[in-house]
């Protein structure tokens, strides 16, 4: 499985394009399942183990990867299938997200397909419902599930969710100030709105970028005066239908919207993010989930969308 993230430079080409590379797998069964290439660091064959004592079921084991210790998780029981089995004779996908390396045992690696998002659907509603599952596609006219990692993740790991005391200053104006917060991942929506709530902040979700657009533009066939009234919008990279760098394209690109402050986040890693980021016109960055920096990320955002109403007026 060496070669089969060869040109990964090449592949950063496509973020900006609606476009992506699924890593295609088996978890023991004929369904396959997909995970964003840019996620991946390599694909091995499942090295010696070392059990750890007290850990999650899930986890396997550690292995030592070049000096560096990273977990095992059996994917297959992280979502609630039946456990792979004997590791020896299968494939561990490396992964990166919010800077922490772990990786999946996976009982097969397929191939890598490429993919506009448009063909990254929402699942069926009421399918993904206490599922893993945060997205859908065809291939060779077979559905693929995208499982949803952030939500194993943080099952497994955990992680900090409230925003520490001292962060959150209280605002020094009145005026009305709504976010718009999208993700297909219901983990982060959670997260983030989390934080909204803990700072009193008013907010409006959407599931993946096509939808927020599409809620921008009946705002503005409603009359809302939404660059006055819609101070930030956070949006994660990677969606469904329209990723967050083409969302945040088309916003720049309409004379009624391109003013509008955005903040995209990520659990992708990789130096192209910053310089997609600055290419389609993103305000700020946030490249690893942390509620305190999210915080005072939208503090400042706020703080600047109200001192350019004040100017305004």
């Amino acid at each position: 499985m060496a070669g089969v993230l060869d040109g990964v430079d090449m592949r950063t080409k496509l973020a900006g394009h609606n476009r992506l590379e699924l890593l295609l797998f088996r978890l023991g069964g004929r369904q396959r399942f997909g995970i964003n290439v840019f996620k991946v660091q390599e694909v091995i064959q499942c090295p010696p183990l070392t059990v750890v004592p007290q850990s999650h079921p899930v986890v396997l084991g550690i292995a030592n990867m070049r000096g560096k210790t990273i977990a095992i998780m059996d994917l297959a029981m992280a979502i609630g299938a039946p456990a792979l089995g004997d590791p020896r004779d299968r494939f561990v996908i490396v992964t990166e997200y919010n800077r922490k390396v772990q990786g999946f045992l996976v009982d097969s690696v397929d191939r890598i397909v490429n993919m506009n998002w448009e063909e990254i659907l929402p699942p069926p509603k009421g399918a993904a419902q206490g599922t893993y599952m945060t997205a859908v596609t065809q291939v060779d006219n077979e559905l693929v599930e995208i499982i949803d990692v952030e939500k194993v993740l943080k099952e497994v790991i955990g992680g900090q969710d409230d925003v520490s005391e001292g962060i959150i200053q209280e605002r020094q104006h009145d005026l009305p100030q709504h976010v718009l917060m999208v993700d297909d991942s219901s983990v982060a929506r959670k997260q983030v709105t989390r934080v909204l709530d803990q700072m009193g902040v008013e907010y409006t979700t959407a599931n993946d970028g096509k939808q927020a657009y599409d809620q921008l533009k009946a705002w503005l066939a409603e009359g809302r005066d939404v660059e006055n009234w819609l101070a930030l919008i956070i949006s994660d990279v990677e969606m469904p239908r329209m990723d967050g760098y083409s969302l945040t394209k088309a916003i720049r690109e309409h004379p009624q919207l391109n003013h509008l402050h955005v903040i995209l986040h990520t659990s992708l890693s990789g130096v192209f993010n910053k310089s997609m980021v600055e290419k389609v016109g993103a305000n700020d960055f946030l490249p690893k989930w942390e509620p305190d920096t999210l915080a005072m990320m939208v503090q400042e955002h706020l703080r600047q969308h109200a001192q350019e109403r004040q100017v305004q007026s």
